[in-house]
């Protein structure tokens, strides 16, 4: 028996170091480790041996099966590999010196636009925050002062998930959950001032001015005396850094229900010059941030004392501000994916 195992061995040696085709490397696997391998065929003979030699051979045997195995993989392993190294030698070879220079691509204007929003604010000491696109019922509505039977819920017909979650609609989304992380930190004299972009959600219909998958800004402050004041002055300094002049701005009352007193601020549309077209309904003005002072409710729902703190919120549209600031007539140009529309828009300092 001994000597079957010893001549098994020499063949399969051999044969895997001659072979050096994948399918034939397979054939001799099944020839030896198949059902009707010669391995295979060992261990049915075993039962001409006595129980004592039965343990011993069966030991060998499963011990050439294993190493066997082990060969084949290490040889097909082995094989595998010389086959690409020839595949890229036989590719041809290119000098890129001799290339075309290639044309430079540009980033997406709301991302241009984004990063030019979260550095003016940054110099301003506020933080950037980050927040799924998925998120719960309560997040979304419930923790900013919307529940379940406000009619406020019909302002933004919502893409809800088969679990319960939705889409976010609006950036107020993250609100609840920024308030509580940064709420130990007014105890100590430290304001909450933050933003929060993302991409938002609503099913809605499409046209010049409106879109069922746009990008919001919201951004708080948070802390003792925080007035009006400071909302105005933190949005005029935003715009003017944004669009490098002065802007005519407008500020009428407006119904949120996370924020009492709100209002809307519009900008003159600097598409038509303030005149009217259908980026503005021809009304010279475009809607651009919701903003208010942060709700008690809304301030109590995340940890805060609303006797003690105040605060304001705004959500900017990014989307909104990319089509001023690039002078883009319709918002669907946007997300078309329209490489030759997108790529005219680049920034200097990109």
């Amino acid at each position: 028996m001994d000597n079957k195992i010893n001549v098994i061995k020499d063949e399969i040696k051999q044969k895997l170091a001659n072979t050096t085709d994948l399918v034939d490397l397979d054939k001799i696997r099944v020839a030896y480790l198949g059902k009707k391998g010669s391995i295979t065929a060992l261990l049915k003979g075993m039962k001409e041996l006595s129980n004592e030699e039965r343990k011993s051979f069966g030991a060998e045997v499963n011990q050439l099966k294993a190493e066997t195995a082990k060969k084949i993989e290490e040889r097909i392993a082995e094989l595998k590999e010389k086959e690409i190294e020839r595949e890229i030698s036989a590719m041809p070879q290119f000098d890129i010196t001799v290339l075309p220079e290639l044309a430079r691509g540009s980033y997406h204007p709301i991302t241009l636009v984004q990063r030019q929003c979260e550095s003016i604010f940054k110099s301003m000491g506020f933080t950037v925050e980050d927040y799924p696109e998925v998120v719960t019922d309560y997040e979304c509505f419930e923790a900013v002062n919307i529940p379940k039977d406000h009619p406020a819920r019909d302002m933004q017909d919502t893409y809800y998930l088969e679990n319960g979650q939705l889409l976010k609609s609006q950036t107020s989304a993250a609100q609840n959950a920024i308030l509580k992380k940064y709420a130990k930190d007014l105890e100590n004299g430290i304001p909450i001032k933050s933003i929060f972009p993302g991409r938002c959600f609503r099913n809605e219909a499409t046209d010049a001015s409106h879109e069922n998958t746009f990008f919001q800004m919201e951004g708080i402050m948070v802390d003792k005396d925080i007035s009006i004041s400071n909302l105005i002055f933190f949005m005029k300094t935003m715009l003017s850094e944004v669009f490098q002049r002065d802007i005519k701005v407008r500020l009428r009352p407006g119904f949120f229900p996370f924020v009492e007193p709100g209002f809307e601020l519009d900008i003159s549309c600097l598409i038509c010059g303030g005149e009217g077209c259908a980026s503005c309904k021809h009304s010279g003005w475009l809607e651009l941030c919701p903003c208010g002072m942060i709700h008690p409710n809304v301030l109590r729902e995340g940890g805060i004392d609303p006797d003690k703190y105040t605060g304001f919120a705004f959500g900017l549209g990014l989307t909104r501000l990319a089509m001023m600031k690039y002078k883009i007539k319709d918002i669907r140009d946007l997300n078309s994916g329209s490489l030759k529309a997108l790529a005219q828009f680049t920034d200097d300092d990109e």
